[in-house]
């Protein structure tokens, strides 16, 4: 007869009808993965065998199936009734004999070597396939000690029969009784001394396979698993880990209210509020982070597929070990035909913001639920908003257009079922409960990069569906990104990189203060002290808080596009812009016109401000030299004189970056007059030209771009900036030097663009919304010709 309970290590992926995708996927890894550094705790797994067995008793699989014929799974009200007559009568009947022995002997065993409790964990034969997650189906029990691990066996195998698994195998198309279940009994790893979440190794929104997402908190992991805190969040580049280089891309502090430990009042477990400490500080470090993601990568490659992984830090040995592992079921298998792409239509200012799940937009009436109990009134499109969801809210989520939650990160509950399902989802908003209670009709947008918006009313998007089959153009076409969080996305289109990045958009929406502010400058308020210091918890100091967020932005960039060029522009703020900075309005000068006054190379000259362009330069040098993204290039804006040509390529020079260096390429943007006209001589000290057509345009034809006035002059294709365009492409290609354009002008005309491609210029940076349609007209341009 065959044992009713088999060994970790003695399992393989191969067993997956005997006991489940988790259970088989911890033994495979146990036996293939160990020697080299993937750490699992040890355990056993219940058959499926067993399983059966268990409904041979008192015939309980024949009464299971009649009471299951004929069920309405769409009428909540009668599916959560018949649903608690099944457990009942699940958990009233006993194990057989023979399980129940072997349960208490493994456990025995697992005791003597070490074992205090276990955590009791279901994989059943449906979980973990790479067409469908079963996420939290099932019931999940830690800190259990071994004289009460049967009963909790029975309530694993009660937890088959919620209403939520009934409804998602419905959804799935899977029959009740073609469903077994296996048990895990496994070594609790001590995360409630430490920090737990998971990893995937994908972009789970837009399915960039270049980089590891993970998510953490202090405590035992289901906190994370449900959504019930705001984790920790990194990216990490995994061609950086691969080359055993800093790869951290982004690191975003979540607020972590509570942790999960072990109790000691008779429960197994409890949350308790986390310290003011634990809140304003990483759950790990960047060694640990990068120790982590190496794990992920070994699973991913044993497995040839993305990987959505459990990972726990032991707070006594201080170890990472891998509690669950298996395939990401969304992203990895996206479509790669023709993709649809929303696009918000109409603005308005957001009732609440957190993180943006999936791409898409949808709107309708809000549809607040504080419990289980009220899941019934959610309708057809609703939009669902509550504190947190957890697998028995799925029936009433199917029937959502969108859902939004106080609470959770993007691996959270709620989040990988909006994915499966296809939903916009935002979660971790804080207060949206709150907010949105009496908001009425509200569009929910996910389309506008990793933060979601809630806007209210239902207003207009659009929805397009784009293909990739596109014709060879004489040029490349690029990219312009102001916004790191879209890179991801946006490396996905088929440009040849990215021909602007706005540095300044990093400060302002990342950092938010002033550079001078961080450096320490004498005459800060107590409260702007303090204000500043909030903003840059998790960092050893505002200093590397700034510097620490411009090579967050930088490197997602880099990664994202690698090895295709990013070209990096220094920050163009003017006077009036950096005022708005914290501490801003302390160190700026009042101009009447700022667009002509303090800014690009001549601020970086001033001995003012000298020290904030060093932290520029130490961020860029980190990405290119540290992280090893040699693909990001430097773009020097508004340089007025050769003189000032000069001492900037001197100033970059002694900050370390030295053009030529390391492939170092360094443009310069050509947006004043006196850069076409004396093209030639300011070619000595670039490697070409990027025209930014905005303020070449505004300062040919001496028009204030501001000025609602004048506004319908402003045209790039005026014969005189054609003119100046002209002379800037005939200079770099007579010296064959690269030259582009990253103005606005090519993506609102694409009869512009095609005037370039007819001058040769070499590359035409685009806004992403344009880049397909200009595209596609260039080619019938070609076609026609």
């Amino acid at each position: 007869m065959s044992s009713p309970i088999l060994w970790f290590n003695r399992l393989s992926g191969a067993d997956h009808p005997q006991v489940g995708g988790k259970n088989s996927a911890l033994g495979e890894l146990i036996g293939n993965l160990t020697e080299a550094g993937v750490r699992v705790p040890d355990g056993f797994a219940t058959t499926a065998g067993s399983y059966r067995a268990f409904l041979e008793t008192q015939d309980l699989g024949t009464w299971l199936d009649r009471e299951l014929a004929g069920l309405d799974r769409t009428d909540l009200s009668a599916l959560e009734a018949k649903s608690a007559a099944l457990r009942d009568r699940i958990l009233a009947t006993p194990l057989p004999d023979d399980l129940h022995a072997a349960i208490v002997e493994g456990c025995a065993q697992l005791g003597k070597d070490g074992a205090d409790s276990f955590a009791v964990r279901s994989s059943a034969t449906a979980e973990d396939l790479p067409q469908a997650s079963f996420a939290g189906q099932q019931d999940t029990y830690l800190n259990i000690p071994a004289e009460a691990v049967p009963e909790y066996v029975r309530r694993v195998y009660a937890s088959l029969f919620t209403a939520r698994a009934i409804t998602y195998r419905a959804h799935q198309g899977f029959e009740d009784t073609a469903v077994a279940m296996s048990v895990g009994v496994q070594r609790m790893v001590r995360s409630d001394l430490g920090a737990s979440g998971v990893m995937f190794t994908i972009d789970t929104e837009s399915g960039c396979p270049e980089v590891v997402l993970i998510n953490g908190a202090w405590g035992l992991g289901e906190n994370v698993v449900q959504g019930s805190v705001n984790p920790d969040e990194f990216y990490l580049s995994k061609r950086a880990v691969e080359a055993g280089r800093p790869g951290v891309l982004r690191r975003t502090l979540g607020s972590k209210q509570q942790k999960m430990i072990y109790a000691d009042d008779g429960s197994a477990v409890r949350n308790v509020d986390t310290g003011e400490d634990e809140r304003r500080r990483f759950c790990l470090e960047d060694e640990q982070l990068a120790e982590l993601a190496t794990l992920g990568l070994k699973i991913e490659r044993h497995y040839g597929r993305a990987m959505d992984i459990e990972w726990a830090l032991d707070g006594r040995d201080g170890l990472l070990y891998i509690v669950q592992a298996r395939p990401e079921t969304v992203a990895s298998h996206a479509g790669a035909g023709r993709t649809q792409h929303f696009k918000l239509e109409e603005r308005a200012e957001p009732l609440v913001s957190g993180r943006a799940i999936g791409r898409r937009i949808a709107g309708g009436r809000v549809r607040r639920v504080r419990s289980l109990e009220e899941l019934g009134t959610v309708q057809a499109g609703d939009v669902l908003v509550t504190e947190m969801t957890d697998p028995d809210w799925e029936p009433a989520m199917q029937r959502a257009a969108a859902i939004v939650t106080d609470r959770g990160g993007r691996t959270c509950h709620a989040a990988i079922i909006a994915r499966e399902l296809g939903l916009p989802a935002v979660v971790g908003c804080g207060d949206a409960s709150r907010t949105l209670a009496d908001a009425g009709e509200v569009t929910v947008c996910c389309a506008e990069g990793e933060t979601g918006h809630i806007y209210p009313g239902l207003l207009k998007f659009s929805v397009e569906e784009q293909a990739p089959d596109l014709p060879p153009l004489p040029f490349e076409l690029s990219l312009n990104i102001g916004n790191p969080e879209q890179a991801f996305g946006l490396a996905q289109l088929p440009a040849a990189g990215v021909g602007l990045a706005r540095l300044e958009f990093i400060i302002n929406t990342l950092i938010g203060v002033h550079p001078q502010a961080v450096l320490g400058a004498d005459g800060l308020s107590p409260e702007l002290k303090q204000t500043i210091q909030e903003r840059s918890a998790g960092y050893a100091s505002p200093r590397d808080f700034y510097v620490g967020k411009l090579v967050e932005g930088i490197a997602t960039l880099g990664a994202a596009f690698y090895p295709r060029p990013v070209i990096v522009r220094l920050s163009d703020f003017k006077s009036n812009e950096y005022a708005n900075l914290l501490g801003g309005s302390q160190f700026e000068p009042q101009e009447d016109n700022p667009m002509l006054g303090f800014r690009g190379a001549s601020r970086y000259l001033a001995e003012q401000f000298v020290e904030c362009f060093r932290l520029e330069c130490e961020a860029l040098r980190r990405v290119r030299e540290t992280m090893g993204f040699d693909n990001v290039q430097i773009m020097v804006p508004f340089v007025r004189t050769l003189d000032e040509a000069r001492q900037v390529i001197e100033l970059l020079k002694a900050n370390g970056l030295t053009r030529g260096e390391n492939g170092l390429r360094v443009l310069m943007m050509c947006e004043v007059p006196s850069n076409a006209v004396l093209a030639d001589e300011f070619l000595e000290f670039f490697d070409g030209f990027s025209i930014g057509s905005n303020d070449l345009t505004q300062f040919t034809l001496g028009l204030d771009r501001d000025s609602g006035v004048i506004a319908h002059l402003f045209d790039e294709r005026d014969p005189a900036v054609k003119a100046m365009l002209k002379r800037a492409i005939e200079a770099c290609r007579a010296q064959n030097k690269y030259v582009g354009i990253c103005g606005q002008g090519p993506s609102d005309y694409p009869d512009l663009a095609e005037w370039l491609m007819q001058q040769g210029i070499q590359s035409v940076s685009l806004n992403p919304d344009s880049l397909l349609d200009t595209w596609e007209f260039l080619g019938k341009t070609l076609a026609k010709a």
